[in-house]
């Protein structure tokens, strides 16, 4: 297995600003007693004989819970910056006993860094900010430089699911995505982007905030690396 790479300084961030309004007592306590109980070891990851999946960015953690509760015999890990969504992450799992949820409550940068080659069976990444301004752009998650860490966590033929309902940032995705070596897109017909797939969770944020909107959803599997490390 290969090894993590070393973290470096990243001058900007994917995401704004990481708190809301004040948090309850119960809240605190789920930060302060719950959460390092549940934090994520990267350099750990990839030991175990169960698949692994990622969600980069999962919000109110609907998507995360559901996809956990689904698939009890994956492992998956939450990474969200937000500590509102990280309270519900952890209100969720206590209520219902999840025990296959790790969080990562920081940039998912340090924690791809921090992970060995070819761990991850599966990756999320739905509805990230468009960052809609030109001078803005720099800010967005899905990156030539966020692929290739993508590119070398995933196993070979991994799945990765990134949801938009922002047209332009679409197009940015499938140009990023198309060009990549490690990544082929997926689909064969216009329904393997514009319906939601099966095994999707709908969101709180999907149903009401993108109301009215067609999302998409853009698919894309991880090559086959060739002999010697080399893209297939």
């Amino acid at each position: 297995m290969g090894q993590a790479r070393t973290a470096v300084t990243r001058p900007y961030r994917f995401y704004g600003r990481r708190q809301g309004k004040k948090r309850s007592g119960r809240q605190q306590h789920l930060l302060d007693s719950v959460l390092p109980r549940v934090l994520v070891d990267s350099g750990q990851l990839g030991d175990g004989d169960r698949p692994l999946w990622l969600e980069i960015g999962f919000g109110g953690a609907e998507h995360l819970l559901g996809q956990a509760r689904a698939n009890p015999g994956v492992d998956l890990i939450g990474c969200e910056p937000f500590l509102e969504g990280v309270v519900k992450a952890l209100d969720g799992m206590e209520a219902e006993g999840l025990t296959n949820v790790r969080l990562h409550a920081e940039d998912v940068r340090p924690l791809l860094d921090g992970m060995a080659d070819a761990v991850l069976d599966r990756v999320f990444v739905l509805f990230p900010d468009p960052w809609p301004k030109s001078r803005h752009h720099k800010r967005r998650l899905v990156s030539t430089q966020t692929l290739d860490s993508l590119a070398r966590v995933m196993r070979d033929r991994a799945g990765l699911r990134i949801a938009t309902d922002h047209m332009g940032y679409a197009r940015w995705i499938l140009s990023h995505g198309l060009r990549h070596p490690a990544f082929e897109w997926t689909a064969e017909r216009v329904s393997d982007w514009r319906e939601v797939p099966a095994d999707h969770v709908t969101t709180r944020y999907q149903s009401k905030l993108l109301a009215g909107s067609e999302p998409l959803f853009l698919t894309f599997r991880r090559r086959d690396r060739a002999p010697g490390g080399e893209e297939g």
